[in-house]
């Protein structure tokens, strides 16, 4: 670089050649020569002022160049890098080689100055490509899950977020070094004494990284599962996978976050398969007055039969008991030993019969309506089925139009549902005491 004073005077002889009025020109650049400093920080004004018209021109010329580019041709993967502003990025990095190659330039700086001033501005440089780097790496999860229809049940966010963890470890590395004066290599040897301390702080990462593996190869959950973990209160929808933490979205629409690798130390509930098996379960049971069960008479037999569920079945099962009865009775007087239809039996039979034929019943599973045992609440007829809608809104409501429909014939069989006594009950009670009936 040609010294300061010797360039002003090979301007100034060039001006008096050039006439008397040019030499007015160059005193203000000779008064420059007396005062350092100023000149030095007008050169930085300049360098700063060119460093952002550099951006300015990234910005606003290259980039909406690339942007229109990427807005015309067909492919969907160059709009979700222009989505996530991995350009946008890139643009910082001009201001920053303006400054990088032009400090050198700017007069009366020391060595150590410049030198310094090149170091920031490399040190920048590679940050705005780390932050570029993570940005591609975010559109490309995002270009994966858009075109990839495996995209839910094998995700690669944990993958990704584990290179962008290495990438921003070895750059932070490469940065110190470079703002330090060293190479990255020594550097490096330096942190091995250090290996144990990196590896505590990042125990976190390791075990979510081991916790991805499993759960991507064992394929225990993928975004969209229906998952149930009690001990976190979660129970809802998995909407993110990513290395550290699983997201879920319960059903009152708050969201519970979890670490990944609670999920390979602790059990939870995958409902995934339930609408993958094309049934959902209904398993509810009906608690009867034990009162009200008796043995029917001729006159309710007769009328039962006339019931569609009901009328072969009671001619198989009066069949059955009358040959019974004839081979093992030898007296009517002997009751105990005589076998006769019971109201729930009958009850219990239509359940079965009408569940075989609802419309919305899978047939293929599982179906069954079982006497469970006799407690202090009655006596629960327990249905054990699976409808075929899985919807959470439809079973929800097959099943209540099934128990409407049980308890409002109950009556029919001489049954009663069984429930505690209210406040209104032992009002009645109190009341037909006071006025018994005459």
């Amino acid at each position: 670089m040609m010294p300061t004073v010797a360039f002003w005077n090979l301007v100034r002889q060039e001006g008096e050649q050039a006439g008397g009025g040019a030499t007015d020109l160059i005193a203000l650049p000779e008064w420059l020569t007396r005062y350092p400093f100023v000149e030095a920080a007008l050169g930085l004004v300049v360098l700063i002022l060119v460093a952002w018209l550099g951006y300015g021109i990234a910005r606003r010329l290259i980039l909406r160049a690339i942007g229109q580019f990427a807005r015309r041709t067909s492919f969907t993967w160059d709009d979700k890098i222009i989505e996530h502003k991995v350009f946008d990025r890139l643009a910082h990095i001009a201001p920053a080689a303006v400054v990088y190659y032009g400090i050198g330039l700017v007069p009366d700086l020391s060595l150590r100055i410049v030198q310094l001033g090149q170091q920031i501005a490399l040190a920048v440089v590679l940050l705005v490509t780390l932050l570029s780097a993570s940005n591609f790496l975010t559109a490309l999860n995002d270009i994966y899950q858009a075109q990839y229809a495996d995209a839910k049940s094998r995700p690669i966010k944990g993958y990704l977020q584990i290179v962008k963890i290495f990438l921003f470890v070895m750059g932070g590395i490469v940065i110190l070094a470079t703002l330090m004066g060293q190479s990255p290599v020594s550097f490096l040897a330096g942190l091995g004494a250090l290996t144990a301390v990196i590896m505590l702080i990042f125990k976190d990462t390791i075990l979510s990284l081991v916790a991805s593996v499993q759960i991507a190869s064992n394929d225990m959950i993928r975004i969209g599962d229906w998952i149930e973990m009690p001990e976190y209160s979660a129970d809802g929808d998995v909407i993110d996978i990513a290395l550290h933490t699983v997201k879920v979205q319960n059903w009152d629409k708050t969201v519970t976050t979890i670490p990944t690798s609670k999920f390979i130390e602790d059990s939870f509930k995958n409902w995934r398969h339930m609408p993958l098996s094309g049934g959902r379960r209904i398993k509810r049971a009906l608690h009867l007055d034990l009162n009200t069960v008796h043995f029917l008479t001729e006159q309710e037999i007769e009328r039962l039969s006339r019931y569609e569920f009901l009328n072969d079945y009671m001619k198989a099962k009066r069949a059955e008991l009358a040959e019974y009865n004839e081979r093992a009775m030898e007296s009517d007087d002997l009751l105990p030993q005589r076998r006769r239809l019971t109201n729930l039996g009958t009850f219990r039979a239509y359940v079965l019969h009408y569940l075989r034929h609802h419309p919305v019943i899978h047939r293929d599973l599982t179906l069954l309506v079982r006497q469970l045992p006799p407690g202090p609440q009655g006596i629960p007829l327990e249905l054990y089925c699976f409808s075929t809608d899985t919807a959470w809104a439809s079973y929800e409501g097959i099943q209540a139009d099934i128990f409407d429909h049980l308890m409002a014939i109950l009556p029919e069989f001489g049954l009663r549902a069984y429930q505690q006594p209210a406040g209104s009950d032992f009002r009645e009670l109190g009341r037909a005491a006071t006025h018994p009936v005459a």
